[in-house]
Formats: C-alpha cells, sequence, structure tokens
C-alpha cells in the first residue's frame, strides 16, 4: 500500500490512523498536542503527506458535465459542504452548513482521496467559510458570529488550537449566517451578509466586508452597502481582492444584475449601494443618489446567487495543470437561487468561468445581457424541466496539482474536475 495511505502504528502517527468522518458522522482524529506558537512558513511547504484512511474510489456524479477535455469526479462525501481551501500537501478543508470543518486528505491522489476527517468543531453554527494562508501557516474560519484562527503544519488531521479572534453580527441576528474568509498580504478580510432583504443595518459589520490584521486586530470595513459578499477570493498574481455578491429580491423581474468585482481597485471604503442602488448605479430607492456607487467589472444574471470563487494561478504547473485557456481566470460557483419565473427556476445552478486579461474580464459589461462576460464550466446541476435540482454548486478551489475542486451543498459532495 501506498505511504501516503499507510496507518502505521507508532505514536508520531497516531493523530492520522482511524477516526475518518463522513458528512452523516464519524468520529474525528485527534491531533498530537503541539505548541500554539507562531508556525514557520516550512512547516507548511506541502512537503510531508497526511496519514489517513484511504476513502472511496472516485466516481463520475450521475448528470453533471464539464467543459471538453476535462473530468469530474466525485471525490468525497461531506454533508452541507460550503467554501473550500486548498492546503499545500494536496489536502483540502471543506467548510460547512454545521459546526464541524472538515479535511478531505489526499484529493489529489488519482486513485482516490482518502477519508473525510473532522478538522475541527467551532463552538458557534454555520462554520461555512474557510482559507489558508500559507504565509503564515495559518487557517481561517468564518462562522456565524466570530472569525477564528488555528495555526497548521502539513499533515495536520486535527486543528492545532482553533481560537477566536474576531466578533461579528454582535448586535443582529437573522438574514444571511454565514461568513467568508480570504487573506492577501497580511491582511484578513471577512464578508458579513445582511440581516434582511432590504434594510437600513444597525449592525456595523453587516452587508460589508470586514479588514483586520491576521491576529484579529483593528477590524474596519473594507466595502459597506454589499447585501451578501459570500464569495471571496484572491487572485494569486496580483494580490486582488474579489467579491460575488448575491442581490435583492422584490426588485424587477430580472434585476439586479449579480456581480463579481475587484474590491481592491476601489480607494477608501467601497460602496455598493445596496439597498438603494445596483447595477450601472441605477437607482431602486425613492430619491436614492447612486454617483458614488462602485460599478462592478463582472455581471451574471440575476438571480444567479455567486457563493464561491477562485482565480485559475496563471503559472499553474502541477500535475493536473488545466489547460492555457484557464489560467489566470476565475471560476464562480452559481448556487441558483429560489426564485421561479412561470414555474421554473430562474437561474440555473452550474460553475461558470470568467476569462481575465491581468485584473480585467477579457470582456467589459454590457448592461443589456449579463451572459457574455462568462461560460458554462459544470453543467447539469437542474434538469431540463427546470424544477428538479440534482447539486447546487457553494465553493471552489484550486489544489496544489492543479485540479480544481467544486463543492455542492445539495448533493453533500465534494468534486474534482481535472484533464
Amino acid at each position: 500500500m501506498k505511504a501516503t495511505f499507510a496507518c502505521v502504528v507508532s505514536v508520531m502517527f497516531a493523530a492520522g490512523c482511524g477516526g475518518g468522518a463522513t458528512g452523516t458522522g464519524g468520529t474525528a482524529a485527534t491531533a498530537a498536542p503541539r505548541s500554539t506558537q507562531p508556525v514557520s512558513s516550512a512547516s507548511c511547504s506541502g512537503a510531508t503527506l497526511t496519514v489517513a484512511s484511504p476513502g472511496p474510489a472516485p466516481t463520475t456524479p450521475a448528470g453533471l458535465s464539464v467543459a471538453g477535455g476535462l473530468k469530474i469526479q466525485t471525490v468525497a462525501t461531506i454533508a452541507g459542504a460550503r467554501e473550500l481551501a486548498a492546503l499545500p500537501n494536496g489536502d483540502v478543508l471543506v467548510g460547512t452548513s454545521s459546526s464541524t470543518l472538515y479535511l478531505v486528505p489526499h484529493a489529489e491522489e488519482p486513485s482516490g482521496a482518502g477519508a473525510p476527517i473532522a478538522f475541527a468543531t467551532l463552538p458557534d453554527a454555520d462554520a461555512a467559510g474557510v482559507t489558508f494562508d500559507r504565509s503564515s501557516c495559518t487557517i481561517f474560519v468564518g462562522t456565524t458570529n466570530g472569525i477564528y484562527s488555528t495555526p497548521y503544519r502539513d499533515g495536520d488531521t486535527a486543528a492545532e488550537q482553533m481560537t477566536k479572534i474576531a466578533s461579528v453580527r454582535s448586535s443582529s441576528s437573522g438574514g444571511h449566517s454565514t461568513t467568508s474568509v480570504a487573506v492577501s498580504n497580511g491582511t484578513l478580510y471577512a464578508s458579513v451578509g445582511s440581516s434582511c432583504n432590504a434594510c437600513t443595518e444597525t449592525d456595523p459589520t453587516r452587508a460589508t466586508i470586514q479588514q483586520m490584521q491576521r491576529s484579529g486586530a483593528s477590524m474596519s470595513a473594507r466595502a459597506v452597502h454589499i447585501r451578501n459578499a459570500i464569495a471571496l477570493t484572491v487572485d494569486p498574481q496580483s494580490g486582488h481582492l474579489w467579491a460575488g455578491d448575491a442581490g435583492q429580491d422584490d426588485l424587477p423581474a430580472g434585476h439586479p444584475y449579480e456581480f463579481f468585482d475587484d474590491v481592491s481597485t476601489h480607494a477608501g471604503v467601497a460602496d455598493y449601494g445596496w439597498p438603494q442602488c445596483e447595477e450601472n448605479q441605477q437607482s431602486y430607492g425613492s430619491g436614492a443618489t447612486c454617483a458614488n456607487e462602485v460599478v462592478p467589472l463582472v455581471e451574471l444574471p440575476a438571480y444567479s446567487t455567486i457563493i464561491g470563487a477562485a482565480f485559475y494561478p496563471s503559472s499553474a504547473t502541477g500535475t493536473y495543470a488545466l489547460p492555457a485557456i484557464y489560467r489566470g481566470g476565475a471560476f464562480l460557483a452559481v448556487h441558483g437561487s429560489w426564485h421561479q419565473v412561470n414555474g421554473r427556476y430562474a437561474a440555473v445552478p452550474q460553475v461558470v468561468f470568467v476569462p481575465m486579461n491581468g485584473d480585467m474580464p477579457q470582456t467589459s459589461v454590457n448592461w443589456s445581457d449579463p451572459t457574455l462576460q462568462w461560460s458554462s464550466f459544470v453543467t447539469g446541476f437542474q434538469l431540463p424541466d427546470g424544477t428538479t435540482r440534482i447539486g447546487r454548486p457553494t465553493g471552489v478551489t484550486v489544489g496544489s496539482q492543479g485540479s480544481v475542486f467544486i463543492a455542492d451543498d445539495d448533493a453533500g459532495a465534494v468534486y474534482r474536475v481535472r484533464p
């Protein structure tokens, strides 16, 4: 058996043996106690593989189709799978709609991933947001009311010390309950959805993207009046922070378009206008002034509900690197909302691809047609009848060897796409 799946009876490997968990239960592996001091970047270089039990062989998900020349496989089953974060040694972290964060070991292995492991159980609901900062070897998790961090070393199968570093949604409840996280150039970002469809928030963290030190200190708003920027990601080439938003309901049919935008290009605190302004400084509120509203760079049709996003590295060289046409572009996980038109869902769940030219989309926004800047990448989540869904994509990330991983909270699955 390969060393990557070996379960050696030894004290030094005790943390990785037994105890695999699926989304429907299981026992978390218990890591040996380790120092809680900052970890050297050499400790998360990817050189050490995780010791874990093998999981099921990859299977082709029935009904799903992927762009030509690529294949899609199911590599893990995890209930309520939401945001994803790839680790340097080929493992993938999976945030969920529960309080548990999972680890999928060996997610890049051609023979299949290891059995999912309950990596951490947070003292809060909706541990959906997750990101990994390689420069500090730190995992960050966003929950309904907090942001947590833990040091990480290659091969960890349980959080070394999950510590709450910041609070969000401190004075209001209801509405959107997840918190997405991302790190760029030493700054930690957290997006916190609104408490309502359209209102004036009293909690200053709501309907914003917050920025702070990686310790959680000095938190302040980076973007405001952004209804639910659940898709939060960083372009590894430029370090720019991008956000995908889910627009408000009860506006004229087909509006507002839902956007993906480069937050970093806007000086000061970026104002996205919600709930009075949307799209190209379009007013939806009586007497609203929208001249200072941010105009996003990428638009998708109304009700798309962009939940996850990831840029494909321009210099991807891994074993499973995708063709050159995907280099530097962005993958968006379109969840598809509940809205229906004539008895059919208005937006189809799918994963789409946005070709980029540096920090700009290859195709500029056409305000008469929000379908021109992107192409379908993974389809089949919704059947032709328009009312049956077999899945709804959520998180997306790029693995250490170039595979694209996609989470699906409806099917409770993690998919892998590669040549």
